[in-house]
């Protein structure tokens, strides 16, 4: 059950690097689907669904599919319990977000058999909701579809 791919390292990075940082990964990219976004918040559904809107329009999950969406879904909520450090909220904290994301599907694992799976990442600020007073923020999820 080797790892073939890192997909939780390709979003991250994805999530990471400025747009002229990244013509040095584009290998990274060719065997993974991947779609990215921005999303700043005090809401933490208003993440979520800043996330899920993207992944669908961009064709990354089929929408009536159930255990791609479930999937998804999943990795989200792991990747903000990174950036919340495990305090799902925001807002009601006092606290607001300002972050990029990465979503990319692949096959990590060298048995097909392990099937696809799906990594949500997440990098930006957050702090209270006062300009300059936040702080860098990183999160992670990953899950099978």
């Amino acid at each position: 059950m080797t790892q073939k791919l890192r997909i939780g390292k390709i979003a991250t990075l994805l999530a990471m690097l400025e747009e002229q940082e990244r013509a040095s990964y584009s290998s990274l990219l060719q065997d993974v689907q991947c779609c990215e976004g921005k999303v700043g918040s005090m809401d933490m559904q208003k993440v979520i669904s800043a996330v899920e809107t993207a992944v669908k329009r961009s064709g990354l999950i089929q929408d009536g599919i159930y255990r791609e969406t479930h999937a998804l879904y999943h990795a989200i909520l792991e990747g903000l319990e990174g950036i919340t450090r495990g305090q799902w909220a925001i807002g009601e904290m006092m606290r607001t977000v300002g972050l990029r994301f990465a979503v990319v599907r692949g096959e990590p694992y060298v048995d097909s058999g392990e099937g696809e799976w799906i990594a949500v990442a997440f990098y930006g600020t957050i702090g209270a909701p006062i300009k300059g007073l936040e702080h860098e923020t990183v999160g992670l999820g990953v899950n099978h579809i």
